[in-house]
């Protein structure tokens, strides 16, 4: 449970009740795929019990589970069949098919060969921590992660988050730490970490097992190389990647987290208990350790609408798109998005669950 994170601030004025949630997401359940249906989501019980809650409490945390299944069609099996199709119309009419009529082949063909397909699916945890305001996905992916919380935003009335944004960025403070060999309190460096260098080249160099306080590391990033990655452990509590896009990956969880409990005491309530007991602490010792919270862009996103003329609707998520700033904009929901000052790219799209 959370191998990975983004994490997001709820802000200060949506409050709502447990059943609240409950029923929001009870319009959106996980139905498994249709014969011609290449793409179904929606939401879980998180203990995986039929017929559970949607929304589990565990010591004040509220844990929800998001389903997604998909239909897998390889892109070759799709084109023979295409072509079966054109080289039938050719022999019965003497002619091509043309660009439009390939494309109606092409739809015809899809619908004929997925009730065949086979389904995947994948899932990701998802914390919502109503004393911090804190929402936090178990995935590392930005893209994956503006889908879920995007559908949230849609089934949650007056929820408005922003990604969490830091006074110093983690690349700017993952430089200082490996150059002057200063982890912040709390904090130690691990032995693995990636710096790529900011040309044209976009040279890489990856340590993996490797002590980093050499002088190598130092060179690297004195040439200009900046890190992109750096493993980190907490308070010798929890070990995990960090990225310059301020994600938590591999989160690991050591022995001594574990002390003083039984070997039997497993289960949904236990897991959720130590999870969230120790990210809880680990999540604002890191945002201090990159200087604090700034300020999420709410306040310019709401300025920006109010300048259109139009009225301020409820703000939208926050999302990290592959540019170098997050201007006020209008999502498709009626809302704001914002984000912080400097938005990186999305560099694991491809990654679990979905």
């Amino acid at each position: 449970m959370f191998k990975n994170m983004i994490v997001y601030r709820i802000a200060p004025q949506w409050q709502v009740e447990l059943t609240q949630v409950e029923e929001a997401l009870a319009k959106v359940p996980f139905l498994e795929c249709g014969a011609t249906q290449e793409k179904s989501l929606g939401w879980v019980p998180p203990r995986g019990d039929a017929h559970g809650p949607l929304a589990e409490s565990v010591g004040g945390q509220w844990i929800l589970r998001f389903m997604v299944e998909s239909k897998v069609l390889p892109g070759s099996v799709l084109a023979r069949r295409v072509k079966e199709k054109a080289e039938r119309i050719e022999q019965e009419t003497g002619r091509k098919p043309g660009k439009k009529e390939s494309k109606e082949l092409k739809d015809e063909a899809k619908l004929d060969l997925l009730p065949m397909a086979f389904t995947k699916q994948g899932s990701m945890w998802v914390w919502i921590d109503t004393a911090s305001r804190l929402l936090v996905l178990d995935t590392s992916s930005q893209g994956r992660a503006d889908e879920v919380v995007t559908l949230l935003i849609e089934a949650l009335p007056g929820l408005s988050v922003s990604l969490i944004n830091t006074q110093t960025s983690p690349q700017a403070a993952m430089s200082h730490w490996l150059k002057e060999q200063e982890p912040p309190v709390g904090f130690t460096v691990d032995r693995e970490c990636e710096l790529k260098s900011a040309t044209e080249e976009k040279a890489v160099v990856r340590y993996a097992r490797h002590p980093l306080d050499i002088e190598e590391v130092q060179a690297h990033i004195d040439a200009g190389k900046l890190p992109t990655k750096l493993a980190l452990t907490w308070d010798d509590r929890v070990s995990f990647m960090l990225t310059e896009g301020l994600q938590i990956k591999k989160v690991s969880f050591l022995d001594t987290v574990f002390e003083g409990t039984k070997a039997d005491d497993g289960g949904f309530d236990t897991d959720v208990a130590i999870a969230t007991g120790e990210l809880v602490k680990l999540i604002p010792d890191l945002i201090e350790a990159l200087g604090g919270e700034a300020e999420s862009g709410a306040a310019s996103a709401a300025a920006a609408v109010a300048s259109e003329g139009g009225s301020m609707p409820a703000p939208s998520v926050a999302s990290r798109a592959a540019t170098t700033s997050a201007p006020a904009r209008k999502s498709g929901a009626g809302g704001v998005v914002t984000g912080p000052a400097q938005v990186p790219v999305d560099t694991d799209p491809e990654s679990a669950p979905f």
